[in-house]
């Protein structure tokens, strides 16, 4: 299959692109804790469905990686497992309304089942959205967007909230040695969100495990960390995953000891290898704690 000419397809986009409820959560400068108080207030996240969650800081509302499609609207992503599986395999758990209830977007980057066809017809015009270069940035626009804005590490602050960029590698080092799909995979990045006496999250984007994932785990300490678990496949490389799966799990909760741990991304695209309900009994087998290593139903609030 042609990777580099399948991006321009919507329909192969989808495929080759991505080749291509209630607990507990606080803020950078040159120290990025230097603000990083006892947090007092909560912020309230709620899994969507897939990689589309939603964080609420003091009534300032982030949708992050919005697919909005109806169940079974797209072909299986080409090249993948299971392709034969449309997806998204479930609904959504609230209308597109509801989860459209929100001040702005955030794109870690421009995969079809982080921001597929659906959304970009239903989001409206002006809604603020961020994204991780220049090139998203551009993409986006083109669709009619007017308040597209570039995500950096050195970070923004949108009403009150700092929301920190941080990098990711969407599979490994050998999938990226091969020129079409180190193009298909492309660039992902993750999400710092930090504001004074809340805790501090860090949504990790699609990414596998690597320094870079624990250079922002030590830097930014965070309080609660979302990982994209799918444990999603290629149908080469059939023994490595684009994105985390159980292991990195378990590798995140005894990274950061003091974090809990949200596990996202599953249940909904075709190349997931990792169900909710595997996870949950890896969760036990490992005797790993409920209140730390979460694994929320679709439509589940959490308050940290």
């Amino acid at each position: 299959m042609n990777i580099a000419k399948s991006l321009t397809s919507t329909t192969l986009l989808s495929g080759v692109m991505l080749l291509t409820a209630c607990t507990t959560f606080a803020t950078p400068a040159a120290n990025p804790n230097a603000d990083k108080q006892t947090a007092t207030n909560t912020v309230e996240f709620q899994q969507i469905r897939n990689a589309t969650i939603k964080l609420d800081y003091d009534g300032t509302t982030f949708l992050v990686d919005p697919m909005l499609a109806a169940k079974n609207a797209y072909p299986g992503f080409a090249d993948t497992l299971n392709s034969q599986i449309r997806y998204p395999m479930v609904d959504l758990p609230v209308s597109v309304a509801e989860v459209l209830k929100a001040d702005a977007i955030i794109l870690t980057h421009l995969h079809a089942d982080h921001w597929d066809d659906a959304a970009r017809n239903l989001v409206p015009r002006n809604m603020p959205i961020f994204t991780q270069n220049e090139a998203d940035a551009a993409i986006v626009r083109k669709d009619g967007f007017t308040d597209v804005r570039v995500l950096t590490e050195q970070g923004v602050v949108f009403k009150g909230t700092r929301i920190n960029k941080t990098i990711g590698q969407h599979g490994t080092d050998e999938m990226y040695k091969v020129p079409a799909l180190a193009q298909a995979l492309g660039k992902t990045m993750g999400i710092v969100f930090q504001k004074p006496n809340y805790k501090t999250v860090y949504v990790v984007g699609d990414t596998i495990w690597n320094k870079d994932v624990e250079n922002a785990l030590t830097r930014y300490k965070p309080d609660a960390v979302i990982l994209n678990t799918g444990y999603a496949k290629l149908s080469t490389f059939v023994d490595d995953s684009i994105i985390m799966g159980k292991d990195d799990v378990y590798r995140a909760y005894q990274f950061s000891p003091n974090a809990q741990i949200v596990n996202v991304h599953m249940d909904t695209v075709n190349h997931g290898a990792l169900s909710k309900a595997e996870l949950r009994r890896f969760i036990e087998e490992k005797h790993l704690d409920k209140q730390r290593a979460l694994v929320p139903n679709d439509g589940q609030t959490y308050k940290f």
